[in-house]
């Protein structure tokens, strides 16, 4: 455990307890914040708006949806800190697809310069798309290696819920032809 979480910790403990009614002693990491505390969707919101106040972050909709205990929580809560306080990396441009399981017909793309308010949308695509659905998202020529690491690593949690995630360099297939082909 390191100093950021143990000073983190009792911050959200706190607010958990205020929010939900319970005492300090009953936060243990593996209780269930739904079914040992009893806590609804609409709680669980009033909580997530708590924290954010608290911490000066942002919990986006999904990561509310994914956390299910207390513990998982806390580690969501911490890892949201820690990337706020990395600096925002610089957008790089996209394009992106997303094809519905079995419609072929049924696309969607999207271009542009790849913010996390893009990514949050491409995401949303997919996942509303459902099981079997097909992205790709295809960088700039230019993006680094850390870019396009960054995109994938962004969009790998698709891949729990059913969606085959495909992440490339433009140009970069051309590239590799020409390589061999000399």
């Amino acid at each position: 455990m390191t100093a950021a979480y143990a000073t983190l910790e009792p911050r959200v403990r706190q607010a958990v307890a205020e929010n939900l009614g319970v005492s300090l002693e009953e936060l243990t990491p593996d209780v269930s914040l739904t079914d040992d505390l009893a806590a609804d969707s609409l709680d669980l919101l009033e909580l997530a708006l708590a924290i954010e106040h608290e911490l000066g972050i942002t919990i986006p909709e999904r990561i509310l949806e994914e956390v299910r205990t207390y513990g998982e929580l806390v580690h969501a809560t911490f890892a949201l800190v820690e990337e706020r306080l990395q600096p925002e990396p610089e957008p790089v441009l996209f394009r992106s697809r997303v094809v519905a399981p079995g419609r072929a017909a049924s696309v969607l793309e999207r271009a542009g310069w790849l913010t996390p308010h893009a990514e949050e949308m491409i995401a949303e695509d997919a996942l509303r798309a459902g099981r079997g659905a097909h992205l790709s998202v295809t960088v700039a020529a230019d993006a680094g290696s850390a870019d396009v690491a960054r995109v994938q690593a962004r969009f790998a949690r698709l891949g729990g819920r059913g969606i085959a995630v495909s992440i490339s360099r433009a140009g970069h297939r051309k590239r590799a032809r020409r390589e061999r082909a000399a």
